[in-house]
């Protein structure tokens, strides 16, 4: 997602304010530098500014989308990497290990429907749960 270029209202205004002052005097001078030439100045500044920003932010999404299309890449040839040791030299090979595989001998094997933690090491809180009362205490009876 291409990110969000920057208008300014405060440039907006001030284009209509300098339109403004404009049909006064093309040449006003308010004293104290106050000037219509350096207010257009000014204007003409924060335009360049704003369009630079904005084309800098173009470009870094550019730049994104072709990390983002190397980093793919770089992940297909990850596994294509690691297939290809796994060829050569099979997946029960201690290169295979090396290369970043777990090799086949080595692996766990569980049973179906078992989680890979075992009853035994629920937390705590888990093993206190009445499982007939899904989780809520039972009312106390008198």
């Amino acid at each position: 997602m291409a990110r969000q270029k920057r208008t300014s209202k405060v440039l907006e205004k001030a284009v209509r304010r300098a339109a403004s002052i404009n049909s006064i005097d093309p040449n006003l001078d308010l004293g104290n530098g106050f000037t219509l030439p350096a207010f257009s100045n000014l204007i003409q500044k924060m335009r360049t500014r704003e369009n630079a920003y904005n084309t800098a932010l173009s470009s870094l999404d550019k730049l994104y989308r072709e990390m983002l299309a190397t980093e793919d890449e770089l992940a297909d040839m990850i596994e294509h990497m690691l297939m290809a040791v796994a060829i050569r030299y099979g997946k029960s090979s201690v290169e295979y290990g090396m290369a970043g595989g777990v090799p086949k001998n080595q692996r766990r094997k569980g049973l179906r429907g078992e989680s890979p933690t075992s009853s035994s090491e629920q937390p705590s809180f888990i093993a206190s749960v009445d499982s007939n009362t899904n989780g809520k205490k039972a009312k106390a009876t008198s």
